[in-house]
């Protein structure tokens, strides 16, 4: 972590609250064209681009955490407080739940920021109308039913919700809930290794684009887009995948957030939905 972390906060472009963010407009328009290209070419069909959100502060992270719960209410939130390092989340998303045979994963992929005009039936409407949104969503489905079918049994596989809305503080979200059923034999390291780290947060196909943002991103990740969860005595567990949350290590804070890129999506409205997913976690600061 405290290589990782090194962050040179004097010469990056501020923002909100004293933070300044890892890629500006141009540069992050830069990366985008070239990952349009890979898309246009074949190479893959949708990628993630991460930007980081960091500052300099001293936070007591139970107060950060029970006012984020406050205003922004998640699923899957949880917060870690240890010596050097703390991590606060408001993530709405699951990966895994596993209780028994019976496994769902309940992938996010399309989001909206609210306004006063705007309501659950609105937003639903948005989301079904815009090409961009419907092939982002459709594509992290079929790879998230591609991989539970690797680890339950044939046929089992079912959508049991299809692009459902979800409310949250700042943006609507685009879901949808897949399940089956584990064929027998199946360990639960299996089932981390065929699932995780979630697609929603990388692209697709999975493999590939990894190697693509591993040559891409000179920072890394750290906690964001990997997992927090737990393991039962009897084997059932739940494992969120780690967004919407902020990382505070010996007084720097770091906002990690990725928007997707498909063959329709627009650089501008991808970089300002970047700031709309950490908008929640940047506003802890006011």
């Amino acid at each position: 972590l405290t290589n990782n972390l090194n962050f040179d906060l004097s010469t990056k472009n501020k923002v909100n609250h004293n933070f300044k963010i890892n890629i500006d407009k141009k540069s992050y328009t830069k990366i985008f064209d070239q990952f349009k290209k890979k898309i246009k070419a074949g190479e893959t069909y949708q990628i993630k681009i991460c930007t980081k959100y960091v500052n300099k502060s001293k936070i007591d992270p139970l107060d950060f955490f029970c006012r984020l719960s406050k205003t922004n209410l998640a699923p899957e939130a949880f917060m870690i407080k240890d010596e050097d390092y703390s991590i606060i989340s408001c993530s709405p998303e699951n990966l895994i739940t596993k209780k028994g045979y019976n496994i769902s994963t309940k992938p996010i992929a399309g989001t909206l920021k609210k306004n006063k005009s705007l309501n659950k039936k609105k937003a639903l409407s948005y989301f079904q109308n815009n090409i961009k949104e419907s092939k982002e969503h459709n594509m992290i489905v079929d790879m998230e039913r591609s991989d539970l079918s690797k680890i339950c049994e044939p046929g089992s596989v079912k959508i049991l919700k299809l692009k459902e809305v979800e409310e949250y503080k700042d943006l609507y979200h685009y879901v949808s809930l897949i399940g089956g059923k584990l064929k027998k034999g199946i360990k639960n390291l299996d089932i981390i290794k065929s699932m995780m780290p979630g697609g929603s947060v990388i692209g697709c196909p999975k493999i590939s684009t990894l190697q693509f943002l591993n040559n891409q991103e000179k920072e890394n990740r750290n906690i964001y887009t990997g997992s927090f969860g737990y393991i039962k005595f009897n084997g059932d567990m739940r494992f969120n995948i780690i967004i919407r949350s902020l990382l505070n290590f010996k007084n720097i804070s770091e906002i990690a957030v990725a928007s997707g890129v498909v063959i329709d999506s627009n650089a501008n409205h991808e970089f300002n939905e970047n700031y709309i997913k950490a908008k929640a976690l940047i506003d802890l600061f006011k």
